[in-house]
């Protein structure tokens, strides 16, 4: 099984800053960098669109949250799965995501509108948990939306926030702890966040933490090579055994592999 985590909005010195255990151990039992970059603009559906089709939104035409279709279309990661007999699923609370997919290409989808309160994300964690430990699919994608949403309603690196975040590490134990152990997983954020916004090219908007576990991955290594969004997608379809599509921008990390 592969394991997509996102955790939007999340700041690397937001892991430290809140005490986030979880992310501090997949750290020591992974490979990460703190200093992977987002793409402008960075925005919750740019960022997505981006990382599931490895290409920035100069290529792929999305620069808000509202779908449009793509200027120059070629397949994501669902699609080059189920071409190659994977099945794919993706439990979220945040509703733009049922357009990363084109119709067809996910065996399972779930979601639902979360509470504007701490447990946001509470509903849907409890899903993804009973979806992995079904352990049907071979690529499941979570979600994790509440993060963001503390940043805009109390400001980036306030108490607030770093209380959400301190939330959802709480919930990531829970979740890496149903995954099978020969899972391989990436758990990131797509933007970082200042005072109560993001979207903009500063460090604090671009900035975000990258971190990837499981057998085939080097334990606490730091990956030293530049790591963008448009890396994910080539590095969950390497997991999963299958070839990046051609026209994808992003590349594999090699150094984090075992087999470097």
């Amino acid at each position: 099984m592969v394991v997509f985590v996102m955790i939007d909005g999340l700041r690397p010195d937001a892991i430290d800053a809140a005490n986030c255990t979880t992310l501090r151990a997949l750290m020591s039992r992974g490979a990460s960098t703190m200093t992977a970059q987002s793409v402008m603009p960075s925005v919750t559906l740019p960022c997505h669109t981006s990382i599931f089709h490895s290409v920035p939104p100069s290529r792929h035409g999305i620069t808000t949250n509202y779908y449009i279709p793509m200027a120059r279309p070629l397949p994501g990661l669902v699609e080059v799965a189920r071409t190659a007999g994977k099945k794919s699923a993706f439990v979220h609370n945040w509703e733009p995501l049922r357009d990363l997919n084109r119709p067809e290409q996910l065996v399972y989808s779930w979601y639902h509108e979360p509470p504007l309160a701490p447990n946001y994300d509470d509903e849907m964690h409890a899903e993804a948990v009973r979806v992995i430990t079904n352990r049907r699919y071979d690529f499941v994608f979570v979600y994790y939306g509440s993060v963001d949403t503390a940043g805009h309603a109390y400001g980036w690196m306030e108490p607030g926030y770093l209380q959400q975040c301190k939330h959802v590490d709480t919930l990531l134990g829970q979740l890496v702890a149903a995954m099978p152990a020969d899972t391989h997983c990436i758990v990131q954020a797509d933007h970082g966040g200042h005072d109560r916004n993001h979207g903009t090219d500063c460090a604090e908007d671009m900035t975000i933490p990258w971190i990837a576990f499981g057998p085939k991955i080097k334990p606490n290594y730091t990956v030293t090579r530049r790591v963008s969004l448009l890396d994910t997608a080539p590095n969950l379809a390497h997991m999963l055994g299958i070839a990046p599509h051609e026209e994808w921008e992003g590349s594999v990390v090699t150094e984090m592999y075992m087999d470097a």
